[in-house]
């Protein structure tokens, strides 16, 4: 088999992540499901704890088929995903207000990404600096180099998480408004209005010297759309990963 007629890398199906409704907005691959996750900062990791569901907001990042996050040592999820534990971790992105004729029509442009897993608590000292370090690389490339070390005392008081990606699945609206024929006479306003998430002017410690070494921080230019940001800044991680 040629390199052309390779299948395309995809995560397994099964009924945890199969698209029940629009399964043309769905999608399983590896590429798609990358896309998503790399393009949003904040995940919720949703998780049962004695019968009670619960969902946390937190930074991730991917490394391969990988996501990680990480807490204090006093979170109730981190605690709770020492031994390991079946989550589902999900990204989502609103693109845009959609404006339609009828109400039912009205709808939203959206990105989004569900992963399921068996999650674990990354053990030992090293292992835990080696995560946090590359998390601090995928968002920051460059600043681990001007920052103090992690002492004992951060290290301790600080879990990552690794789960490796058993199944997902993403979904994507990426379209205009779609109006019934016979309401297309109605005098209203239609069509999408766009929403992103914009970078802002940076606010600098008071405490800031004049030659403050801005390490790391080139890709988040005010008036830059963060997800550009992020999914460029992936690509350089993946790229001095290899």
């Amino acid at each position: 088999m040629n390199e052309q007629t390779l299948p395309e890398a995809a995560y397994p199906v099964d009924v945890r992540n199969r698209v029940k409704r629009r399964h043309d907005r769905g999608a399983y691959d590896h590429a798609s499901v990358h896309a998503v996750l790399d393009a949003g900062m904040l995940a919720h990791v949703s998780y049962v704890i004695d019968g009670q569901p619960y969902c946390t907001p937190t930074i991730h990042w991917r490394e391969g088929t990988r996501l990680y996050w990480h807490g204090s040592s006093a979170s109730r999820m981190l605690r709770a995903q020492a031994g390991g534990v079946p989550v589902c971790v999900t990204v989502a992105m609103l693109d845009g207000l959609v404006m339609a004729r009828t109400g039912m029509n009205h709808s939203a442009n959206y990105r989004s990404v569900m992963c399921f897993g068996e999650a674990a608590l990354v053990e030992g000292a090293e292992e835990k600096s080696a995560a946090l370090l590359a998390m601090i690389d995928r968002y920051f490339p460059g600043r681990n180099a001007t920052l103090r070390e992690f002492s004992a005392q951060d290290i301790k008081a600080t879990k990552v998480v690794g789960m490796e990606i058993a199944a997902a699945s993403a979904k994507v609206r990426a379209d205009l408004n779609h109006d019934e024929p016979e309401d297309l006479d109605n005098p209203t306003w239609a069509g999408v209005i766009p929403v992103s998430t914009v970078i802002g002017a940076p606010e600098p410690c008071p405490h800031n010297g004049p030659e403050a070494i801005r390490s790391g921080l080139d890709a988040y230019a005010p008036g830059r759309r963060l997800d550009e940001a992020m999914v460029e800044l992936a690509h350089l991680y993946e790229g001095a990963a290899r």
